[in-house]
């Protein structure tokens, strides 16, 4: 067993934001972190268990300080998705915690991580695993939801189990320290982020937070402690200028971002006049490896098929839902809806839309530029539609409609609002098969980033013979890494079972979503996407939709709780709030 440091540190109350760390402090972190990274790669698994069991107890004893950290809590009485969005953030923690515990234990019996469903083989050769659900529990909680993760085309059923767990099969490697320059949107990124550098790439971690978010960086230093005390985590804050002089820095093997293609280029080419020029080139000022989950321009490709008016009224709740939660500040928040010129149900998906953003109140528009890239995009569309009244510190909900697709210069297609900004464009053809390869073309080749995109299709389209096959031949070809039918992408990046990030083979010059994945609690060498499907019409709704927000509210910290300490009863009190919240 691993020895705990008697010299720990106490962990305060939570103040607010937290200053920045000296310099001298980051290079006292480093140089205890280099002094542990060896020691690191030598614990056994047995002893990762073990940490990560008292990981899972420490974490959940902070969850309700965790949630009251969050800026706005004060105003969660008044608006319970608030607090939704923080539980889930939570969630997102705690369910990746349990099953990282899970899949060691498979590594300790078997050397790698159990696939729980069937490994498939595509008609082309791709191999496809089916990871979701996990657990039997799974299947009642999101009844009718499946993930598959789709490899990389040099994966076959032979090599696959042998392409798992590289970490653990490697006996000769070598100790890392790894910078994890932490989001500032979702609390739950940051220590997502450095759950995947320790247990599944073996690498030791200093975490800078964002200032955003630095007030949940004592929170992670406590819950985090199994970790911190041996010396194999350090958390530091401060902004640019502290997260220059890391990445920088000798003490540091590896980097981890995740924010905007613009702070990755400001980290691989650097500043100054000269930045544009090696970019272009391909030339980075910085070497070391670089791995980043950066935005995205998230398309939702609308199936033309037979829709009532409680269809379309259920996929603009979804559309309404998947923009403002987290007030928009999400990189896979919902972003360009794709429509067929042609449908009949066009405007009427559109009048629905806008019925339920008047019914979501406003949000604190709390992240840093957010006025200022609203007001960029009002520009550019002066026939924006805005909803709700705001206050000083609110922005309105915002619609534009009937965007030109040729136009592919458009704002909208080529820059993330990360607001509460949502665009529609509409696509002229013929045909079911005709409309989908023209919305992939579109996605693939005119939206910014690739990192997530949802279809939604209707269950009785995928009944005849030829849409199913345009839809299976969509997904195939769509080049990003979380492709969701019926879904939100954000469902696969909080259940964890699955790796998240970009589409493979950027170059570092058009660096798009990022490269590298996390999440990838199976420890998969090549995957390629995740694939996840859901009921075209869940029952009960989604909690993430604003009109379960008291459904939302009464089961997130139970399913919190079910997760830190699994028992029948739990789950039964789960399903209860869930069904009856």
């Amino acid at each position: 067993m691993l020895n705990r440091d008697p010299g720990a540190p106490h962990f305060p109350t939570i103040p607010g934001h937290v200053a920045p760390s000296p310099l001298p402090a980051l290079d006292l972190a480093l140089t205890e972190l280099q002094s542990r990274k060896h020691t690191w790669v030598t614990i056994s698994v047995d002893d990762r268990i073990r940490i990560l069991d008292r990981l899972i107890t420490d974490y959940a004893g902070i969850m309700n300080r965790w949630v009251a950290a969050n800026p706005d809590a004060g105003q969660m009485a008044g608006n319970r998705l608030i607090a939704v969005d923080e539980w889930e953030n939570v969630y997102a923690v705690i369910r990746s915690l349990r099953v990282l515990r899970r899949a060691l234990a498979d590594v300790r019996v078997h050397g790698r991580p159990r696939i729980p469903g069937p490994v498939t083989t595509r008609p082309d050769g791709q191999v496809v695993a089916r990871v979701f659900p996990y657990r039997w529990d799974d299947a009642l909680i999101l009844r009718g939801t499946t993930i598959e993760v789709w490899m990389q085309p040099d994966v076959t059923p032979a090599n696959l189990p042998d392409s798992q767990a590289g970490a653990y099969r490697n006996k000769r490697q070598q100790g890392k320290v790894a910078v994890v320059l932490g989001a500032g949107n979702a609390s739950s990124i940051a220590p997502l982020d450095v759950l995947n550098k320790l247990f599944v790439e073996n690498q030791v971690v200093i975490l800078k937070t964002n200032p955003v978010s630095s007030r949940w960086g004592p929170l992670i230093e406590e819950g985090f402690r199994a970790l911190a005390e041996p010396g194999f985590i350090r958390v530091v804050y401060g902004g640019p200028n502290e997260g220059a002089y890391l990445c920088n820095h000798p003490g540091v093997d590896e980097i981890h971002v995740t924010g905007s293609d613009k702070t990755y280029d400001a980290i691989v080419f650097g500043g100054g006049s000269d930045a544009s020029a090696r970019k272009a080139a391909g030339q980075p000022m910085l070497t070391k490896p670089v791995t980043c989950e950066l935005g995205n321009v998230s398309p939702v490709i609308v199936i033309p098929g037979p829709w009532g008016s409680a269809d379309l009224a259920y996929a603009a709740e979804f559309l309404v839902a998947t923009l403002t939660n987290n007030a928009g500040f999400n990189c896979d928040a919902s972003r360009i809806i794709i429509q067929p010129k042609g449908w009949a149900q066009r405007g009427r998906l559109l009048e629905e839309v806008r019925s339920h953003l008047l019914r979501v109140p406003l949000r604190r528009a709390w992240y840093p530029g957010a006025r200022e890239r609203h007001q960029t995009f009002l520009a550019a569309h002066p026939e924006a539609e805005l909803f709700g009244t705001p206050s000083d510190d609110q922005l309105p909900w915002t619609l534009i409609p009937q965007l030109d697709p040729r136009n592919t210069g458009d704002i909208c297609f080529t820059t993330e609002a990360f607001c509460g900004l949502l665009a529609e464009t509409a696509l002229e053809a013929t045909s079911v098969a005709e409309y989908l390869d023209r919305a992939v073309d579109f996605a693939n080749e005119h939206l910014f980033g690739t990192l997530t995109v949802t279809l939604l299709v209707h269950p009785r389209s995928l009944k005849d013979p030829f849409t199913a096959a345009a839809v299976d031949g969509a997904i195939a070809n769509l080049r990003y890494g979380t492709v969701a039918i019926n879904e939100w992408g954000a469902t696969s990046f909080t259940v964890g079972v699955a790796p998240w990030g970009a589409y493979p083979g950027h170059p570092v010059e058009d660096i798009q979503s990022g490269r590298g994945v996390v999440h990838n609690h199976l420890m998969f060498a090549r995957p390629q996407k995740s694939v996840m499907r859901a009921p075209f019409r869940q029952r009960p709704k989604p909690i993430y939709f604003p009109s379960r927000a008291r459904a939302g509210m009464g089961m997130m910290p139970k399913l919190c709780q079910l997760e830190a300490s699994p028992s029948p009863r739990k789950l039964v009190e789960v399903m209860w709030a869930g069904l009856f919240g």
